[in-house]
């Protein structure tokens, strides 16, 4: 028992191991109950919020309970907090960003570095901790822990380049400077799907800055956020600076909302959520950053490599169950290469092993819980009333749970919800077009803008879709385009701002304006 509260069973499987999405591998036979405990033993795997630099439970003793996906048994409690916790919490760091600020940048890059040193050293046992609490593969979830550790070691080594400006003056005897000094408290609301790279590229650039932070994960997935909490702690990163609660989304958002002393709201999640928190922001005049939902396409144009597509559109269609902003939400096939696509894609497609996360070679795990079955369903019975044939898949798995069968769709067309809305699970819907400018009209006729993808043996062409394609990321003959060099975000109603790269660190920073007059 941890806590006396946690209770684990199941089979035992084969792990696989690897320090990213490729390397050696090596297996090791193992069950969920003996990784719990090594978690454990190892101090990894928390159950308290952490406040201040002490681990705490909710002061009315509430809980909520964290499942492991793959087969609905109890991993552990957590503390379901609100209001008071997260008032507490903000306090916390707004006490802390005083000295916190005031380090060198490369005081601060040192801890940082530390940080990043420790989640690559724990690399395995984070990527264990996450498939438990998320489903993912072990192989896909420790290549999130070397991508989203990235994130920190960027920060760490981009804070020291933090630069001002000095403007040259219209009077001879004022010399004007431009400074950055960091935004001041920010609160961090992170999602389930990826538990630990969505915390890292949001925190890491906020603490390189020199803010502090109160991070609120997905009640679904908050061990292995509360993992690299403690990760942060053992590098020296000083109490206050990080603070960790969760719980009752409603009340710890509107505290963070609610409080002057937030001056920043970073929020990864719905468009429906992004606006209730870019409204809230208002009251006290936040700044906000927000990576919201996307409806992303995935066109393949007849002078594609066919083997090139059919990869990239497998990655970016079905990495993470489908449960990404940036999958491909729609695949446009121009009408001269469909059916070999479609025949080759569907047969790559029915091969793929849906299973526990644990066991080897598995490429599907489970969809995060019912509600998101239930969606993926509502959307395939929609789609097939008006018209669409499910070509392979199209149910859920045998092995019961929250196992869904990777699915293609074809004859799918704008006026279905698979086109429309964003399905976060693993259904691809395949469209037909005919021109380069309708695929850009139908690529472009939605409000969100995160990402598209385009497959073409044409620079021309794909320069001139890239061009027109009103996206914040577009991916030309790739799937997976996301690292922490690059600039993530979307337009339109895919959210405001960046993560990763040097631009992100400017979310966390302000602009200070000095004229210095002349001195006797």
């Amino acid at each position: 028992m941890i806590r006396g509260r946690t209770r684990m069973a199941l089979s035992a499987g084969a792990m696989l191991y690897r320090s990213s999405f490729s390397g050696p591998v090596r297996l090791m036979a193992t069950d969920a109950q003996s990784v719990a405990a090594k978690l454990h033993n190892s101090g990894l795997l928390r159950s308290q919020a952490l406040i201040g630099g002490k681990w705490v439970d909710s002061y009315d003793g509430k809980t909520i309970k964290v499942h492991n996906k793959a087969t609905g048994e109890v991993i552990t409690d957590v503390p379901c907090m609100g209001r008071k916790e997260t008032n507490d919490a903000i306090s916390s760091a707004y006490d802390a960003f005083s000295s916190w600020s005031k380090l060198t940048a490369a005081e601060r890059s040192k801890l940082l570095r530390k940080w990043y040193d420790l989640i690559m050293a724990h690399k395995e046992e984070l990527g264990q901790l996450m498939t438990l609490e998320q489903g993912k593969p072990l192989k896909e979830a420790i290549g999130e822990v070397s991508y989203g550790a990235g994130f920190i070691e960027f920060s760490a080594e981009e804070g020291k380049r933090i630069y001002g400006d000095i403007i040259p003056s219209p009077l001879a005897d004022r010399r004007l400077f431009v400074l950055k000094q960091p935004v001041g408290v920010v609160g961090a609301i992170t999602p389930w799907n990826f538990p630990l790279a969505m915390i890292t590229r949001k925190v890491g650039p906020a603490l390189a800055c020199g803010c502090t932070v109160v991070i609120k994960p997905s009640e679904l997935t908050p061990l292995t956020a509360l993992a690299a909490a403690e990760l942060s702690l053992r590098a020296g990163i000083p109490p206050g600076v990080v603070n960790v609660v969760m719980g009752n989304a409603s009340d710890i958002g509107d505290a963070l909302l609610a409080s002057p002393q937030v001056r920043k709201i970073t929020f990864t999640g719905s468009t429906k959520v992004g606006k209730k928190l870019m409204e809230g922001s208002a009251a006290t005049v936040k700044k906000v950053s927000l990576e919201l939902g996307g409806n992303a396409p995935c066109i393949i144009f007849d002078d594609a490599d066919l083997e090139v597509a059919i990869k990239g559109a497998l990655a970016t269609k079905f990495r993470n169950t489908g449960q990404t902003c940036v999958c491909a939400n729609r695949i446009l096939v121009q009408e001269g290469i469909y059916d070999k696509f479609t025949n080759a894609f569907a047969k790559a497609v029915q091969s793929m092993k849906v299973g526990d996360g644990f066991s080897d070679g598995v490429e599907q795990g489970p969809l995060i819980n019912d509600a998101a079955v239930q969606k993926v369903e509502s959307f395939l019975e929609d789609a097939t009333s008006k018209g669409a044939k499910v070509l392979v898949g199209g149910k859920r798995h045998s092995l019961g749970m929250t196992f869904y069968e990777p699915t293609v769709v074809t004859g799918v067309n704008n006026e279905m919800l698979l086109a429309r809305e964003e399905v976060f699970g693993p259904v691809a819907p395949l469209l037909k077009f005919k021109t380069e400018e309708e695929a850009i009209h139908m690529a472009n006729d939605t409000n969100a803008g995160l990402a598209a993808y385009i497959f073409s043996t044409n620079i021309k062409r794909a320069w001139r879709v890239t061009e027109a394609l009103e996206y914040g990321i577009v991916g030309v003959n790739e799937g997976l385009v996301s690292t922490e060099v690059a600039p993530f975000g979307g337009v339109k109603q895919s959210g405001l701002g960046r993560e990763g790269s040097k631009y992100g660190l400017d979310e966390y920073l302000e602009m200070k304006y000095v004229c210095l007059g002349s001195m006797s």
